[in-house]
């Protein structure tokens, strides 16, 4: 039996604060958290909306110091920025803080000491890069050096940005520091780690078991993390940005900005209500719902329910409704080539329509899996469905009432069978609605309130209420009255959605109420009731706004390519003796997995034309495995063998680099056998 709960606390991720937000933000975590809130709001529920930025961080000091500036100098910036942009968009959180309040600095500190002083965390000492000449030691993205696996010069000391191989700093061939430039000599140092592998055997019971109706998507990465094995996770880290550990010994050292960044969360609850925060985390009658992007499943389903077990008095996520990630015109969104639509930027080329995108993004909603964003089909979904259905049903229902009844609701003479079939249909609107919205499924629910100006448009059309007028006035008043209740359900239905213009249409109706229980009803607006102007609640889109979208797009992608071709240019000639020496083969993939605990590295199994050859290549984030069995590849097949997390790899899958960092294996037209040379 499904547990009823007092109230719900809804959070939702907190965006990095060293830029603006973005259409994949608002598609991926905001609209459907407003939406969800919005929905229980008009249910009359006891619900709050939590948000805020996420302050701390080595991204954040990196451009700081790029820009010549303090990081409290770009948080400022860009958490202003990002307030007024959900703001904008109709994001009704019930407080936006940030991580570098005061509040959050106690909270955060208080919740590690707890854990710290119940015993919880693993201390390691461990040996580090230390810059000598900076004075300190340095996080893995300040230190680079040349890839032992592509030999790129240029590799972070969390990946490889060439090969797309996922390193670690000790594994770079003469790392060095991007803040003097000097060599690094390793040191010891200590850490706090918050031991995984210990709740292992919970964390499978409570997800596992506990919680097979979270989406499959959530249940599967969740699944797919713990049949790996959970390893300890460090809580902290060297670095002079963040919130100081507050044990003894720990000088230097600050949370590290996964373990802060979720207490965030109780530390805005605590802001927005300092009496009576802890009934919103330690009730057991209080609902908690995570909205994330699928980059934080982890962290929120696995490492936050885990700090929250441990310290013992707070309550844990009821569910994490996580989206995947939404790409614009077929490419992967990148917020550091530019390759995004920015929301600041939108409502300048498009004042006054947010919601046009807000029913975009929905209607595309990345809910199970990614989905594409394109212009054109932001357009003929505001032209066809919000201008066409809904807008040209309300207009003219608007404008026939003031023609033929002063802008007054008519009484109706009387409902025919076909009156009461449509009002039967759009009564059942509400239920479908709820059953949605109910399971995180907005993109349906939203379908079923444009069925609603759907059923309106064809019970409209069908009575023809401008040629009923010529002959029986008292008929066309039962069908304006049928059309203004469809309308005032569409000023609710519409609201969790559409807010601006659901506003707008109860403006229009003169509506001074919204309650989700009236959804269904055909006597929301009495006879007699006074109607204001009729506007109209959307406008068509030409193609000369969109074809400039689609050309600042281009730009970029041109810009991309050159800027890509100038960071990666042609190198120096060599002697074709030296390409000789390159043995470059043709394989057929037998075989194709993820390597545990590796988040970027495919294990494959090749034909190479005289036996089996194991290879690993750092494009897990680029193919499915399944996607690669029974190809052919290229490959350069004496490479000395080396090891990559354990295993053997013997020899180098080529792949050419797009403009974006996606990369794409090496295949021949047609296939040739096993083992054959490519010269």
């Amino acid at each position: 039996m499904e547990k009823k709960f007092k109230r719900t606390l809804v959070t939702s991720a907190l965006p990095y604060a060293n830029g603006p937000v973005h259409i994949g933000h608002l598609a991926g975590v905001y609209v459907p958290a407003d939406i969800y809130v919005r929905y229980l709001r008009l249910k009359k529920e006891d619900v709050i909306f939590i948000g805020g930025s996420d302050e701390h961080g080595v991204p954040i000091t990196i451009l700081a110091r790029k820009e010549g500036v303090s990081p409290q100098d770009i948080v400022d910036r860009y958490h202003s920025l990002i307030k007024k942009s959900f703001e904008d968009f109709g994001i009704s959180f019930d407080i936006y803080s940030r991580t570098t309040s005061k509040i959050h600095a106690e909270t955060a500190s208080a919740f590690f000491k707890t854990l710290y002083d119940k015993g919880v965390f693993v201390e390691k000492e461990t040996e580090q890069y230390y810059d000598e000449e900076a004075g300190q030691f340095l996080a893995d993205r300040y230190i680079v050096g040349e890839c032992p696996h592509c030999h790129n010069p240029r590799a972070y000391g969390d990946q490889c940005e060439v090969c797309g191989t996922s390193l670690s700093e000790l594994d770079l061939i003469n790392p060095r520091s991007t803040i003097s430039g000097g060599k690094l000599v390793l040191k010891k140092t200590k850490h706090w780690y918050l031991p995984l592998d210990k709740y292992q055997q919970w964390l499978s019971e409570w997800i596992l078991d506990g919680h097979k109706e979270w989406r499959p998507n959530v249940y599967g990465q969740c699944k797919s993390w713990l049949d790996m094995g959970l390893q300890p996770r460090a809580v902290s880290r060297d670095l002079d940005w963040g919130i100081p550990v507050p044990v003894e010994g720990a000088e230097g050292k600050v949370l590290y900005v996964w373990f802060d960044a979720p207490i965030g969360y109780i530390s805005n609850t605590k802001e927005l209500m300092p009496d009576s925060w802890e009934k919103w985390w330690k009730d057991p009658e209080t609902r908690l719902v995570h909205f994330i992007g699928k980059d934080n499943i982890v962290f929120h389903c696995i490492v936050f329910p885990t700090m929250l077990k441990a310290e013992g008095s707070y309550i844990l996520p009821d569910n994490v409704p996580a989206n995947e990630f939404l790409n614009l015109e077929g490419d992967k969104i990148s917020t550091s080539k530019n390759w995004a639509v920015w929301l600041h930027e939108y409502l300048a080329d498009f004042p006054g329509k947010q919601d046009v995108l807000r029913y975009v993004l929905t209607a595309n909603a990345p809910e199970t899996k990614d989905n594409d964003f394109t212009w054109k089909d932001f357009q003929a979904r505001n032209n066809n469905e919000l201008v066409a259905v809904y807008g040209n049903f309300i207009n003219r229902t608007m404008v026939l009432t003031h023609k033929y009844f002063d802008g007054v609701v008519p009484e109706s003479a009387g409902l025919t069978d076909y009156d009461r079939k449509t009002l039967e249909e759009f009564s059942a609107v509400k239920g479908e609605m709820e059953r949605l919205l109910d399971v995180f499924k907005f993109r349906d629910a939203q379908k079923e309130a444009m069925n609603l100006a759907r059923i309106g448009n064809k019970y409209l059309a069908d009575m023809e209420p401008w040629k009923l007028a010529k002959t029986d006035m008292q008929r066309v008043a039962t069908v304006m009255n049928v059309c203004l209740q469809i309308a005032a359900n569409l000023s609710i239905a519409f609201e969790p959605f559409l807010p601006f213009s659901a506003k707008k249409l109860r403006d229009m109706l003169n509506m001074d109420f919204c309650d989700w229980s009236l959804l269904g009803h055909a006597d929301i607006l009495a006879a007699g009731h006074k109607l204001n102007a009729a506007e109209l609640l959307f406008e068509k889109i030409d193609d000369e706004p969109i074809e400039r979208q689609m050309k600042r797009l281009e730009d970029i992608k041109k810009a991309n390519a050159e800027a890509n071709y100038r960071a990666n240019p042609v190198k120096k000639d060599i002697e074709f003796d030296d390409f000789l020496k390159l043995d470059i083969r043709v394989g057929t993939v037998l075989e194709c997995v993820k390597v545990p605990k590796a988040d970027k590295l495919l294990q494959f199994t090749i034909d190479d034309g005289l036996g089996k050859r194991t290879i690993v290549s750092g494009i897990a984030k680029h193919y499915k495995p399944e996607e690669l069995v029974g190809k052919q590849v290229c490959f350069i097949a004496n490479l000395p063998p080396r090891k990559l997390k354990g295993i053997v790899s013997e020899g180098m899958i080529l792949s050419a680099e797009d403009y974006d960092g996606s990369l794409s294996v090496i295949t021949p037209l047609r296939n040739v056998k096993p083992g054959s040379e490519v010269k």
